[in-house]
């Protein structure tokens, strides 16, 4: 499967706050974001940041699609790692929000870094996708990507596991998919008519199911799978928006798998779920996601091979 370290709790978790009292005040050009779209959490970022319109008020520096250091992480964030916690003993990972007055990390949590973006550097124009009063709503989607669909679908094509054992992944899979589904039966978005942060974390899990975890799943439950027409048309629509669009690096998620991928692929791998757009998609039309029907996706019995 893909490699990535564990990392339950992050480094560094300092955030951005209302004013200079905080350490962190929320001034323009004072940070960085260091990514690489074929990290999910790196992607969830960018997505975030185009969405909000931040590209000339915190830049953003391009990391490789794979960790050049010989512990898994980046060469070039180690002299960040090191600014914070002298002789740091993990890989030098990615995502990090960096100071650049200070040249240290503020924060290396994926969901802080996307909250702090949207409620200290968005701007009144632009989408509020941490609205207040949904915070329980998004971590509860959020742990649902993470347990229900992500670490589901990885046990579910993990080599040597026993038969029941993926069985029971794959039904948890199933369930965490179903939940989103029933969702979108009468709302345009997760959480009711606007996009918000929810939709962004759920539309990056179905791009690593589909891209990195189905090539470890049998070809019946990557058919199982596409049976949630609304929620994988929705994906496929937010794909075509450029905000989504311009970050969806395939082979750069393809790099990342196959360079750490110690599991062997299975049939599930030949049955595509998406085709997903390429890069610079277009604006998608109508903004709804919800009712539509993922016309596209195959289905048992169509003798996609």
């Amino acid at each position: 499967m893909s490699a990535t370290h564990p990392n339950a709790v992050p480094p560094f978790r300092s955030r951005i706050g209302r004013d200079a009292r905080s350490g962190f005040p929320a001034v323009p050009h004072r940070y960085r974001l260091h990514l690489t779209p074929s990290c999910p959490s790196s992607l969830r970022i960018a997505v975030t940041h185009s969405l909000l319109g931040l590209r000339d008020v915190l830049p953003v520096t391009s990391l490789p699609a794979v960790p050049d250091a010989p512990d898994g992480g980046y060469v070039a964030l180690r002299p960040l790692y090191e600014a914070g916690a002298h002789l740091y003993p993990g890989p030098a990972l990615a995502p990090v929000l960096s100071d650049d007055w200070t040249g240290r990390i503020v924060s290396t949590h994926t969901p802080d870094i996307v909250q702090d973006l949207t409620r200290r550097f968005g701007g009144p124009t632009g989408p509020d996708l941490h609205p207040h009063g949904a915070d329980a709503h998004i971590k509860s989607i959020g742990r649902l990507c993470d347990r229900g669909i992500n670490a589901a679908a990885q046990r579910a094509g993990q080599a040597g596991a026993d038969v029941a054992a993926r069985d029971d992944a794959l039904a948890t899979l199933l369930r965490g998919l179903g939940s989103l589904e029933r969702r979108l039966t009468s709302a345009d978005h997760l959480l009711g008519e606007r996009l918000t942060a929810a939709d962004v974390q759920v539309w990056v899990t179905l791009v690593q199911l589909d891209t990195v975890h189905r090539w470890h799943l049998d070809a019946e439950a990557v058919y199982r799978i596409t049976d949630h027409p609304r929620l994988w048309s929705c994906a496929r629509r937010l794909a075509a928006h450029p905000a989504f669009a311009a970050h969806l690096d395939l082979d750069g998620i393809a790099l990342r798998h196959h360079a750490h991928c110690r599991g062997s692929e299975a049939a599930g791998a030949a049955v595509r779920i998406v085709d997903w757009p390429p890069y610079g998609g277009q604006v998608m039309s109508g903004g709804s996601c919800a009712g539509r029907t993922a016309g596209s996706l195959p289905r048992a019995g169509d003798g996609v091979t």
